[in-house]
């Protein structure tokens, strides 16, 4: 199988198999009795960025530090100029500024954390538990404020959550927890299990198509003679991030834009303090030089210019959706001569 065909592959598993994972991992908590605003901000928030989790992890442990970090960077790259671009290109974003605030602020603050980490220490196991600790401390704050009944809006945790729901609502999928009309004692332990044995299938599909897909990403990178970071910065890190490409393209789609916007916003901060921090727990690596000086750079600036935006007029609108998407293209036309 050629490289490209590897990568391809893995993609779709690794697609396939998170989606499997949500689902059967959010249906199995709910039987248990877990509350539903719980599950999405932990299981469906952290689910969602599963194939860039698996995929940087598995990218670090083989020492390919170019496609694990920048699947990171690139990620929160194309979040905020791709993703919100489009989104708000499809449905102007109205943006609360508590959300600025609280959520914006905080993406802007992890990506400059991880930025100056890169110049100043090691990213390793230290760092790592500092990251995971801080995104621990925003889950329990974001479920906190959302069960307060604060009159603040909704976290950005909350909304990621809630985008995956617009996607399941659209496929006509059923709600967590739905009881199981059924009679029979086997046909029921059957259904009991069938989240759990879907949980399990899409956390294998995971693990296979990240394997895949670093494979054939590291295979195109020497074929290409490129360096593996623009590979992980563009083809990995989009790839990666179709799954909240799909789902802030339908909230926006249909009128949601603070769910879009909030979509985003945490999967900023889930890749750089979940993702980031994962890996450098796990398989401790570098920040290529390469990246540091220009991509992570770009990182932070991408997340200043959310606040810059988001405080003309608390709104993001169509044009400026289009100068994100524009932004994108000329960051990749940059990154490009490195090909």
């Amino acid at each position: 199988m050629s490289d490209v065909a590897l990568l391809v592959v893995g993609l779709i598993v690794l697609i396939v198999g998170g989606e499997l994972f949500v689902r059967g991992a959010a249906t199995t908590a709910a039987r248990f009795g877990v509350p539903p605003l719980l599950i999405g901000l932990t299981l469906v928030g952290f689910g969602t960025s599963l194939p860039e989790l698996v995929t940087s992890i598995e990218a670090s442990m083989i020492g390919s530090p170019g496609i694990a970090i920048g699947n990171i960077v690139g990620s929160n790259i194309a979040n905020v100029l791709l993703i919100l671009g489009l989104a708000a290109a499809i449905s102007p974003i109205a943006v609360g500024p508590n959300a600025l605030r609280r959520d914006a602020t905080l993406a802007l603050l992890a990506a400059f954390a991880f930025t100056a980490v890169g110049f100043l220490l090691p990213f390793d196991r230290l760092v790592g538990l500092l990251f995971l600790a801080s995104l621990a401390a925003y889950i329990y704050y974001a479920y906190r404020q959302e069960t307060g009944g604060a009159p603040a809006g909704h976290t950005a945790a909350f909304e990621k959550g809630e985008a995956r729901e617009e996607l399941r609502r659209r496929d006509g999928a059923t709600a967590p927890g739905r009881p199981v009309s059924v009679r029979r004692r086997l046909v029921k332990l059957a259904a009991r299990l069938l989240p759990l044995i879907l949980a399990v299938s899409g956390l294998a599909a995971i693990i296979l198509g990240a394997r895949l897909l670093v494979g054939g990403a590291v295979g195109i990178a020497n074929a290409a003679g490129v360096s593996q970071a623009v590979i992980g910065l563009t083809v990995v890190a989009i790839g990666t991030s179709l799954p909240e490409l799909v789902t802030s393209v339908i909230a926006a789609l249909r009128g949601h834009s603070d769910v879009a916007f909030g979509n985003v916003i945490g999967s900023c901060i889930y890749n750089i303090l979940g993702i980031g921090g994962t890996v450098a727990v796990i398989a401790p690596t570098e920040i290529p030089p390469e990246i540091l000086r220009f991509d992570c750079l770009v990182m932070v600036g991408v997340s200043a210019l959310i606040l810059i935006l988001g405080r003309t007029g608390n709104r993001i609108s169509r044009a400026e959706g289009a100068a994100l998407v524009a932004g994108y293209a000329a960051y990749l036309y940059v990154v490009a001569p490195a090909v």
